[in-house]
Parts: C-alpha cells; sequence; structure tokens
C-alpha cells in the first residue's frame, strides 16, 4: 500500500511489558553505591529517556567515560534477565493486519541496539520488525521527534498517514511532536498523563476497539 501509511512501534512497555526489569537492573547497579531507586522515581525520571540524560543526572560525579560504562553495565544487567518475552495483546494481530493490507512497520526506541535486537528475538519478532530507528544513534533521540521523523522517512510514510505507538510520557512527547497520532499505552502512566503529553487515546493493549476503527479508517 504505497499510500503514506504507516506504523511506529515503541519498544520497551508498548511491545511487550519490560520496565520491571529495567527497574531491577538500576536497584543491582546502584546497589554498589549504597542507593536505591524507587518505582516512582523510574517512571518520572528514567522511563522513556536516553541513557546518557540518565546517567548524567544519577551520578553527575561521574566522568563522562565513566557514565558510559554505567550505562553498558545496566543494559548487561536488564539482558541477563531476558528470555521468553510475551507481546502485548493484541499486537501480533495488529502486524498481521498491516503485512495483509501492505502497511508497512518500524520500531521507535531508545534502547541501545543489542537490547533491542535481543528483545525482538525473545518476542519473535526479529524477522518481522526488520526496520530499526535506535535513538542514541541518531543527533537526537526521544523527546526529540527526530526518531519519528527519521522513522516517517524510512518506510515512505507520512506523518498525517501514520499511527504510533508510545507508553512513555518522553515518547509520546516525541511522536506527537513529529505530528503522529499517538495512542499512549497503559503499561505505567495514568490517561491524563498520557493524554496531556499528546497521546490521540489512551488503551490498555492492541485489542482496544477504538484502535481497530482507527487502522480501518487508515485504509
Amino acid at each position: 500500500m504505497a499510500n503514506g501509511t504507516a506504523l511506529l512501534f515503541d519498544l520497551d512497555g508498548t511491545l511487550t511489558d519490560t520496565d520491571h526489569l529495567h527497574l531491577e537492573a538500576f536497584r543491582i547497579l546502584l546497589k554498589d553505591f549504597d542507593r536505591a531507586i524507587t518505582p516512582e522515581h523510574y517512571k518520572a525520571r528514567i522511563m522513556g529517556h536516553p541513557n546518557d540524560q540518565i546517567m548524567r543526572e544519577m551520578f553527575p560525579g561521574e566522568t563522562p567515560e565513566r557514565r558510559i560504562a554505567l550505562s553498558d553495565q545496566k543494559e548487561q544487567l536488564f539482558r541477563d534477565q531476558l528470555a521468553t518475552l510475551t507481546p502485548t495483546p493484541g499486537v501480533l494481530k495488529v502486524l498481521d493486519w498491516a503485512d495483509a493490507h501492505g502497511v508497512p512497520y518500524a520500531v521507535v526506541t531508545n534502547a541501545p541496539r543489542a537490547n533491542a535486537e535481543m528483545m525482538l528475538h525473545g518476542l519473535g519478532l526479529d524477522r518481522r520488525m526488520t526496520e530499526l530507528v535506535i535513538g542514541d544513534e541518531l543527533e537526537r533521540a526521544k523527546p526529540d521527534p527526530l526518531p519519528y521523523r527519521t522513522g516517517l522517512q524510512r518506510l515512505g510514510a507520512t506523518a498525517e498517514r501514520a499511527l504510533a505507538f508510545e507508553d512513555s510520557l518522553p515518547g509520546i512527547r516525541a511522536a506527537s511532536g513529529a505530528g503522529i497520532a499517538t495512542y499512549g499505552i497503559r503499561t505505567a502512566h495514568p490517561d491524563a498523563a498520557l493524554l496531556s503529553s499528546g497521546a490521540v487515546a489512551a488503551i490498555d493493549d492492541f485489542t482496544d476497539a477504538g484502535l481497530w476503527k482507527r487502522l480501518e479508517a487508515l485504509l
């Protein structure tokens, strides 16, 4: 279908719920510093933000090189917990629908490429989600709109004919800032926060009846 349509998916918390694994990785990392982290802090200051920003805020007294090493250590702690992952309900049906109608799709994520590839493999989606936009590989990551604009460009799509799916507030701001109608997934945030960040609707998962009406309208 060459009419500019596309679906753009965040990964963590959107295609699968992995936030508890990230939180645990940070908890293990911070034990060496006699520090702790709460779920509330994770949701407010970490979830959806790029790693360099997270580490600058978390370790302001460390050198840039040390912060990179700590970031790499945290991501390895996260990957060590990964095995077979469970897709968010309805996402496989959405991908089947997209394939049947020739609608291209991509993952747009701030996760490091090693994480993203390992997660997609764990979900059994590595052969389907072949287009990966990695925020840290661009000049600017989410919440800047650049990753989503890059996704549109790579898929030959237009913002007006695309839909995005995000669970983090920085991610919603990025996608909506690119002019894309964005659905907020209720993984961690209440509806009010998702909508005030720019989501057109808040949904539990990809089985939502309103979402399916919007998908059919794309055709």
